[in-house]
Order: structure tokens, then C-alpha cells, then sequence
């Protein structure tokens, strides 16, 4: 089953891009994550990562993202962990779109409990987060939040 969504937005792949390459954003635009504690210095480099934390004060856990590829301004991979949920592949491909570009988001988990969901409750569960976080991706991309 693919747990995809895309979204139009209304800026070049380039714009999209510079949101991703700005890890102070990422709870901004990621739905679920509550803080950043820090960026590595060669971020969004490939194997570099951002240290965030997920949840809702005071139940919060420390975690990390990694980027497994980064193809500006086509493709970037990242792989989220949220442990003891586990962690997920995340695939951002952007191509240019009559009205900016057209952002298509995947995500699949790899490793832990979110392997074990049957297909259709992650579908459902990663629909409507992914959905979220392309809305607001588009409107930090649109607002030119990294310029």
C-alpha cells in the first residue's frame, strides 16, 4: 500500500528546498515534532542530522532525523527515528508544476512497533499527518520562512 501524499505549491522546487535545508524548521513544518535541540553544522549533508524532540510537554523524547539522500532541488530522503515508536523513511520528490512545483511525500516505517500496524491503520494514520505537514512545508516554502 503506498502512504503518499502531494501537494502544489505555489514557489520554484528551489524555494521548497531551502525549508528542508533549514533544520530549525523542522518542528515547523513537521507534525509531531515540539522542539529542535540542535543542528549539526553540514546539515542536510548525507548522513548528517537535526536532534528534535516529539510529544506534548511534559511527556516529550529526545530523538533524531538523519539524511540518508539529498538531491536538491529533486529529491531529499531522511530517516526520522521516534523511538520506542521506532523510525520511518521519509521520501520528499519535487518537480517543477505549472503553478510552482507539485511536492509528493512517502513514508514507511523500518524499524520497531510501526512495522507491526496493519497496512490500512498506517495508511490512515500517515495520510492525514502527511497531509498536515505538506500544508504547512507549503506555507513556510510560499512565506519564504528560509530567505
Amino acid at each position: 500500500m503506498q502512504f503518499v501524499r502531494r501537494r502544489v505549491v505555489k514557489t520554484p522546487p528551489e524555494t521548497v528546498f531551502a525549508v528542508l535545508a533549514e533544520g530549525w524548521l523542522f518542528p515547523s513544518w513537521v507534525v509531531g515534532a515540539s522542539r529542535m535541540r540542535g543542528v549539526e553544522g553540514d546539515w542536510p549533508a548525507v548522513d548528517s542530522r537535526i536532534h528534535h524532540s516529539f510529544g506534548v510537554w511534559p511527556f516529550v523524547v529526545d530523538d533524531t532525523t538523519s539524511v540518508t539522500e539529498w538531491d536538491p532541488p529533486r529529491r531529499a530522503v531522511f530517516t526520522p527515528r521516534g523511538w520506542p515508536l521506532g523510525e520511518a523513511r521519509v521520501v520528499i520528490d519535487v518537480e517543477p508544476h505549472r503553478r510552482g512545483c507539485l511536492v509528493r511525500m512517502e513514508e514507511r516505517a523500518v524499524k520497531g512497533p510501526g512495522t507491526l500496524l496493519p497496512d490500512v491503520v498506517m495508511s490512515a494514520l500517515v495520510q492525514v499527518r502527511n497531509g498536515e505537514a505538506l500544508r504547512r512545508l507549503g506555507w513556510l516554502a510560499e512565506g519564504g520562512a528560509a530567505d
